[in-house]
C-alpha cells in the first residue's frame, strides 16, 4: 500500500526526508518569520542524543561501582566472621590446654 503520509502519520520521521512546508495562499507575503539556519538546532539535537546515549552507560557504570562496593563489603564481613570464628576456636583450644596443664599439676 503506497499512500502519501499525513501530518499525523508521516511517511518518515526523519525531518530531512520529509517534504518541505509550502506557504499558505491565504497568508499575506512576509507575514511569517524569516527562515533561520537550523545548524544550532541540529547541533543541540545531536548533543542531546549523544548525552542521552551516554546516560545508560553512566547508569551502568554507577551500578557496577555500587555492586563492586557491595561485594567488597560482603568480603570484609565474611573475613570478619571467619576471624571471629578462628578466635573462638583458639580460645577454646587455649582453655583446653590450661585445663590439661592444671590437671597435670594437680596429680
Amino acid at each position: 500500500m503506497n499512500t502519501a503520509g499525513t501530518i499525523d502519520r508521516p511517511l518518515t520521521n526523519d525531518p530531512k526526508k520529509q517534504a518541505p512546508m509550502k506557504p499558505s495562499i491565504n497568508e499575506p507575503a512576509g507575514s511569517a518569520i524569516p527562515d533561520f539556519t537550523t545548524t544550532g538546532a541540529i547541533d543541540s539535537r545531536q548533543n542531546r542524543t549523544r548525552e542521552m546515549q551516554l546516560i545508560p552507560e553512566a547508569l551502568a557504570r554507577a551500578h557496577m561501582h555500587d555492586r563492586l562496593h557491595e561485594a567488597e563489603r560482603e568480603r570484609r564481613a565474611l573475613r570478619l566472621v571467619t576471624a571471629r570464628r578462628m578466635q573462638r576456636r583458639a580460645e577454646r583450644a587455649s582453655m583446653r590446654a590450661r585445663r590439661a596443664l592444671a590437671m597435670a599439676v594437680m596429680q
